[in-house]
């Protein structure tokens, strides 16, 4: 967890390294928060973590010993009026760039969670998945994120209707309920609120559709065979929809489903793009953020190949770790 401080310690003479994360883009309601922290160089801290791998009971532990042994801090915000008018990419800059600015002491160089820079003159690197990485980005992570939380409950006492205790703003069933019984509120975001309330359109089932309902009853029934627990089906996210979601005792496992005729020319995975990875990425991120867990996220793929005319004659391909984070 320190790989990233030593090597820009030693190889680059940098003295103050900050890491900086934020919380709350995925959120329906709420400000988004952003934190940065310096240790100083012999600070190790045990069990610091992505903050949504951590249990609640463990992030607040974790809270009070960064803020102790930092060096520096700083907790910034992205507000409801900036994330509207910016939108929340760059209301999330917005709140790092303004951690950045409040710590005490003025980093040399800054490693950031993701793959955006904020606006800053100081030297930065981005990282994907930094905040598993870096020590200095799991502890931003773990401050933007309590501080978030905490918000939340507060204001969950001046709107008791909706539960923010519960589920921080985020797009829960619960939430999502709440929302269509009593509309949104001054802290939901206007412009997240769309798909909520955005009447259904009817679709006539497709041929297509067909071929994935039965692809994914065999899938989840192939899963279970194989000593899998269905966690969930047919999730859904602001960005997208994942199939099935199932663990084991090491992994929580997000799988896409892909199912075809044999008479298909493609491999069913073939239609896992760029664009659909991004997705189901972004999605399997906004689910660890409303359900925290010690298990390792995994992104696989199950292939059904069938045969039309007979639906138990069929072949399935489990692809594990078929694909990881990737720069937007």
């Amino acid at each position: 967890m320190l790989r990233y401080e030593k090597y820009y310690a030693e190889k680059s003479g940098c003295r103050y390294i900050a890491g900086v994360d934020e919380a709350g883009r995925g959120p329906l309601a709420g400000p988004v928060c952003a934190a940065a922290v310096i240790f100083p160089p012999d600070v190790v801290i045990e069990g610091i973590n992505d903050s949504k791998k951590l249990t609640e009971k463990q992030r607040e532990k974790l809270f009070d010993e960064i803020k102790e042994k930092a060096l520096a801090y700083s907790i910034a915000w992205g507000s409801l009026e900036e994330i509207e008018e910016l939108n929340i990419l760059q209301a999330a800059m917005l709140a790092m760039k303004r951690a950045i600015e409040g710590l005490s002491v003025q980093p040399d160089f800054v490693l950031v969670d993701g793959n955006k820079r904020p606006d800053t003159d100081i030297p930065c690197l981005t990282i994907i998945k930094g905040d598993a990485h870096s020590q200095s980005i799991a502890a931003a992570s773990i401050l933007a994120k309590v501080s978030r939380d905490r918000l939340m409950v507060e204001l969950s006492a001046q709107y008791p209707e909706y539960e923010f205790d519960k589920h921080k703003g985020y797009g829960t069933k619960l939430h999502r309920e709440k929302l269509l019984t009593y509309g949104p509120c001054a802290i939901h975001r206007p412009s997240f609120m769309k798909k909520i309330f955005s009447p259904p359109t009817k679709k006539k089932p497709t041929r297509q559709k067909a071929a994935g309902n039965q692809g994914e009853e065999q899938a989840v029934q192939y899963l279970q065979n194989r000593g899998y627990t269905l966690v969930e089906r047919n999730y859904t996210s602001p960005y997208g929809e994942i199939d099935i979601i199932v663990q084991d005792a090491e992994y929580l496992v997000f799988v896409e489903v892909k199912a075809r005729q044999w008479d298909a020319i493609a491999r069913p995975a073939d239609s896992v793009n760029k664009g659909k990875r991004k997705k189901l990425l972004q999605t399997a991120e906004y689910y660890m953020q409303e359900h925290p867990t010690a298990l390792t996220p995994r992104m696989d793929v199950i292939e059904v190949v069938f045969n039309p005319t007979d639906k138990d004659d069929s072949r399935i391909t489990h692809i594990e770790c078929a694909f990881g984070e990737e720069p937007s």
